[in-house]
């Protein structure tokens, strides 16, 4: 009797416990933003437009479908770890959706080939090469204020130098001179990114901790630029490059680790594998595969690998290849794969697949009449030829 009564009161206990948790989140929710407080393992997302990084694993894991528009993005990592790759692969897919995309290139480093190899259309990419860090964050605000653009990328937070460091000064004086630059800047962009729905995306770079070198002590690397892009950013992406993919003996690319390392939209800390190859970025394939594997929708029994039941390939770098040529087989695959993790996007492939269908479908018909006026063309060559002959033979017997 006294244990039941204990019982009564506990879940009563728990369901005011529950009550105020929910009124809480929702007070804070509603004051600082959606996503500000929510349980670690919930899979409840908020509600944003967003372009898609091109890499079914990754928009899956940043829980919205993509990157996200009118908040502000930092992916960084280590020198040639696939940061630029990554944005590039954005900006290709904000412009498929019909958008328009600039590229503040502080680096001055932008390689066009590369970017066009990755599906970037460059005569429709809008192109900035500031000579220092505020003349690059004044062009920013005033491309995203323009309201025209899908998508801003700033390449890099590293090179945004301000104007005193340019002009000679040097020492510590410069590492806050560029944390008060980015601070003043993201303060007034904020509110402009939002307001004009701006994906903006900041490419940064690691560098050693002096703090924290040799002491053990928080942690070794820290990103450019002081706090203030930390604080501000919706979304943090954090990039390592792993491991290289060989081909035989040749190197054709390199596989990378993201860590999804602050996200306000969904749940953060998820982690994804992507593999780059050289002059092709983002192996779209290779995430096929990788993804329709674990959906045992492709099988595998010692090297052949099975789809349908029906043997396709023998290696995995013999499937990717396949798939990259066969539009129709990795469109059926891509559909499958989201029905599977109950992704969106799903009616936009389903629509870019019946294209392709239609596309083909009209080529065939275009080869077919060709083919009948050729062999019309020859009936018609066979028939002069029969008649020139007739009359060579008259003439002949005259």
């Amino acid at each position: 009797m006294a244990t039941a009564k204990k019982k009564e009161n506990t879940e009563i206990k728990k369901d005011g416990k529950n009550e105020a948790i929910d009124a809480i989140t929702d007070q804070i929710n509603k004051k600082y933003g959606p996503g500000s407080f929510m349980r670690l393992g919930s899979n409840k997302t908020v509600n944003v437009d967003v372009i898609s990084t091109g890499a079914l694993t990754l928009d899956h894991a940043l829980g919205v479908g993509g990157i996200p528009r009118g908040r502000i993005t930092e992916i960084y990592g280590h020198e040639a770890s696939g940061k630029t790759t990554l944005t590039l692969h954005v900006i290709a897919e904000a412009q498929k959706a019909g958008g328009y995309a600039a590229f503040i290139d502080a680096e001055h480093a932008l390689d066009p080939t590369y970017a066009s190899a990755l599906g970037v259309d460059i005569d429709n990419l809008y192109i900035s090469q500031p000579n220092s860090g505020e003349e690059a964050l004044e062009i920013l605000e005033k491309v995203v204020s323009s309201t025209a653009f899908d998508i801003v990328v700033v390449d890099s937070v590293a090179a945004l130098v301000s104007r005193a460091e340019l002009a000679g000064d040097i020492g510590d004086a410069h590492i806050a001179l560029q944390a008060r630059l980015m601070s003043h800047a993201l303060r007034k962009l904020t509110a402009i990114i939002s307001n004009t729905n701006t994906a903006v995306i900041f490419i940064n770079q690691l560098r050693q901790n002096i703090a924290t070198t040799g002491y053990g002590a928080g942690p070794t690397e820290t990103t450019t630029g002081g706090k203030a892009l930390k604080f501000y950013s919706s979304v943090r992406l954090d990039i390592r490059r792993t491991e290289w993919i060989k081909k035989g003996d040749e190197t054709i690319g390199h596989k990378v680790k993201i860590k999804v390392v602050k996200n306000k939209l969904s749940a953060p800390f998820k982690v994804v594998n992507l593999e780059i190859i050289f002059g092709h970025g983002i192996s779209t394939e290779g995430l096929l595969i990788d993804l329709a594997m674990e959906a045992k929708i492709i099988t595998r029994s010692g090297a052949w690998f099975y789809y349908n039941g029906e043997q396709i390939a023998q290696g995995k770098e013999k499937v990717r290849e396949i798939l990259a040529s066969d539009t129709k087989m990795r469109l059926e695959l891509e559909i499958q794969i989201r029905e599977n993790l109950n992704m969106g996007g799903i009616d936009k492939v389903k629509e870019e697949l019946n294209e392709y269908l239609e596309s083909q479908k009209n080529k065939d018909d275009k080869t077919v009449k060709s083919d009948k006026k050729e062999d019309s063309d020859l009936n018609k060559n066979s028939i002069s030829n029969k008649d020139d002959t007739s009359d060579l033979l008259i003439k002949t017997v005259e």
